[in-house]
């Protein structure tokens, strides 16, 4: 396969990637989501994570049919990652995307559950002791040596459960004899220090005489110092002072002191060569013998090593999405065909919010906090206060539909998600003419008239037109998704202008109830089912009466208040305890 088959391999990013790793190994590098061989070569982390995002998943990153869809994507993914055991494991939770079936979603959430279950089976100084065994793995750059020894303290530590079987298949004790072998031979033949401690100790000792040969006048001066008479003399304390200084024995000295040397300046030149000669012949020798040594062991287990290899990655990135899953308080959801209800929802965007429950479609939740939402309403129309968490809420339902369509848990005490061929999420753009109004619906619309399921969660339409033609527009969007057989939540103000909705549709509403007592909106996020909400202008009027700068301003915000009811206003002033 050509490396410009992918998507955004352009022929500049081709040749750096075959320069870097060559065809088959940037093949390999894009087949196998490895994000930091990619960065290695020279790409960008952000284009990177864009290709391999495509290489593998280019169904599901279409699924996220809008820009804003894709945004709380990146979002999400970006949560997760932070809470990655190595930096693979992150890389590989950034290109995660959709799966294409139910079946795909429940296996990957069975995984990751039964991650999560046996990382709280764990005591404070076991999970310490996993994630002490993952940080050296990633310091070391996940060689196949910090694989091996992550996996034999991974054991230690006592995972246990499906998402670690594979820790067990891996014999322990080829594994512990693997470890004394890998990382110490190169595929050059080339044996690391530490591997063998007389091949050490030869070039140890092959080094001191190649200083000795470089310093060669030093050597024959600190002789000629000691008050040698002859050459005999001079040969002998040559052979003395070389073994010292080598830790060779004199006999080995000996052996290579030049015979028919002219003088003591060639003598010494001489043997010293000849010494470094046979120290580079007996390690080069004793190196071959090693790595063949070396070679055999991690042959021998191969088939072990190959394993832990696999299993510490597959391991470190279960155990990610767990504690994922830990810190956010996620629940599996229930993967269905059609709909979307959620019990209990948290935006985890949002510090502190306050759950809601909400649903569009079949479902058989019942929900323990809360009301129980409707059932069998294809589509919803939200309206309500200013300020009331409608976007908020979509961004919610947003975030439990991706996470499921990935296989990942989601921010409910309990939920019913539908395999969705696009999510079509649309925030509210304030921007007022034809080309923004065109360009959302080229963005909106093909998704909701293609063929698949839809689901579509769209914020003020009447934002980018005049209302009375955004009306029209929405109901039209309403009984197009009715008519596609699709799922939408249509968030507007402009509820009392639509035409009669389809049988298949409803109005919900978010109520503001007053203001606190810092003047802050005070609003029941949980949607009132079957009921138009109200806007409730008299609350941000009231808090501009409040905080007016001085007479002046406030008299004129009282003439606001007189048009949308003084009483009103005089009454939520009340309630918050203000004092003018």
């Amino acid at each position: 396969m050509r490396l410009e088959d992918y998507w955004g391999v352009g022929p500049k990013t081709s040749d750096r990637l075959e320069s870097a790793l060559g065809r088959e190994g940037a093949v390999a590098a894009i087949e196998s989501a490895d994000v930091r061989a990619l960065v290695d070569a020279g790409v960008t982390r952000g284009r990177a994570v864009r290709i391999l995002r495509r290489a593998d998943g280019q169904a599901g990153i279409d699924a996220l049919a809008t820009r804003d869809a894709r945004d709380v994507y990146d979002d999400l993914l970006s949560l997760a990652s932070n809470r990655a055991l190595t930096e693979h494991a992150a890389d590989r939770i950034r290109v995660l995307t959709p799966l294409p079936t139910v079946e795909a979603r429940r296996d990957r959430l069975d995984r990751i559950l039964s991650a999560r279950e046996a990382w709280a089976d764990l005591d404070d100084h076991a999970r310490d002791a996993v994630e002490a065994a993952f940080r050296e793995y990633d310091e070391a750059g996940e060689t196949e040596r910090a694989a091996v020894r992550a996996a034999l303290e991974l054991r230690e530590a006592g995972l246990r459960g499906e998402p670690f079987d594979a820790l067990e298949e891996a014999d322990p004790d080829a594994l512990r004899d693997a470890l004394g072998a890998l990382g110490y031979v190169d595929k050059d033949g080339s044996v690391a220090a530490g591997a063998d401690d007389r091949l050490d100790s030869l070039r140890s000792r092959l080094d001191t005489a190649n200083e000795l040969q470089s310093g060669s006048f030093d050597v024959l001066e600190t002789i000629q110092s000691r008050g040698v008479r002859s050459l005999d003399d001079f040969r002998a304390a040559f052979v003395q002072y070389v073994a010292q200084e080598t830790d060779l024995s004199r006999g080995e000295v000996e052996a290579v002191a030049a015979e028919d040397a002219r003088d003591a300046t060639d003598f010494v030149s001489a043997s010293l060569r000849a010494l470094v000669e046979d120290l580079e012949a007996d390690a080069a020798a004793r190196e071959e013998t090693v790595a063949e040594e070396l070679r055999d062991r991690i042959w021998a287990a191969r088939d072990d090593v190959d394993l832990a290899v696999e299993a510490v990655d597959e391991v470190a990135l279960s155990l990610s999405l767990a504690r994922f899953a830990d810190e956010y308080d996620l629940t599996r959801p229930d993967i269905a065909e059609t709909g979307l209800a959620v019990c209990g929802a948290r935006n985890l965007f949002i510090d502190d919010p306050q759950p809601v429950s909400y649903a569009v479609g079949d479902h058989e939740l019942a929900c323990a906090s809360g009301p129980t939402p409707p059932v069998g309403d294809r589509v919803s129309v939200l309206t309500g206060a200013n300020s009331g968490g409608k976007t908020t809420l979509l961004e919610t339902l947003s975030q439990v539909a991706i996470l499921a369509s990935m296989g990942l848990p989601v921010p409910a005490e309990s939920a019913v998600v539908g395999r969705f061929d696009s999510v079509v999420f649309h925030r509210r753009h304030a921007s007022f003419n034809a080309g923004v109004l065109e360009s959302t619906l080229k963005s909106i619309v093909p998704p909701l008239s293609g063929d698949g399921r839809t689901l579509m969660l769209v914020d003020e339409f009447e934002a980018i037109t005049e209302p009375g033609r955004a009306a029209d527009l929405l109901n039209g969007l309403v009984n197009l998704t009715v008519e596609r057989d699709a799922f939408g939540v249509y968030v507007t103000h402009l509820a009392d202008e639509l035409s009669p909705l389809p049988p298949e549709a409803r109005i919900d509403g978010i109520f503001a109830e007053g203001l606190t007592d810092e003047l802050e909106l005070r609003v029941d996020y949980q949607p009132r089912f079957g009921t138009v909400g109200k806007s409730t202008p008299e609350f941000i009027v009231s808090r501009l009466v409040a905080n007016a700068r001085d007479r002046a301003e406030r008299a004129g915000f009282e003439a606001l208040a007189a048009a949308v009811g003084e009483e009103a206003v005089q009454k939520t002033l009340s309630d918050a305890e203000f004092v003018g």
